[in-house]
């Protein structure tokens, strides 16, 4: 197994455990919702501290469940990992094409 096989192979271990490892040691039992996110966190914890504590402003648009909520993020979050794959992919064949052609260009025989 190659050196590059083998990190690979950690990070998805690692991955998996870091995903795993909090459902398995029961991490959040004693909450409500366990795993709600940190603006529910936030909000909670700002209403302990100042319960006459009004928002400066409400959200534009609400999703009428947490499911479509869950949802849009997800799509938002595949986007913008779309968006970079992308950029790092043209990079990387940019990158590819010139190292291809300095190569073409040095082994080229010189016209007579």
């Amino acid at each position: 197994m190659s050196r590059n096989t083998k990190i690979n192979v950690l990070l998805l271990v690692a991955v998996a455990a870091l995903a795993v490892l909090p459902l398995v040691l029961g991490l959040g039992d004693h909450k409500k919702e366990p795993f709600a996110g940190s603006d529910g966190e936030a909000e909670t914890a700002i209403t302990e501290i100042e319960p006459d504590y009004e928002p400066w402003f409400s959200p534009l648009y609400k999703p009428p469940s947490g499911e479509i909520e869950s949802a849009l993020f997800s799509l938002q979050a595949a986007l913008g990992a779309g968006v970079l794959a992308y950029y790092f992919g043209l990079r990387r064949g940019r990158r590819q094409g010139e190292e291809r052609a300095a190569r073409q260009a040095t082994h080229t025989p010189e016209g007579d």
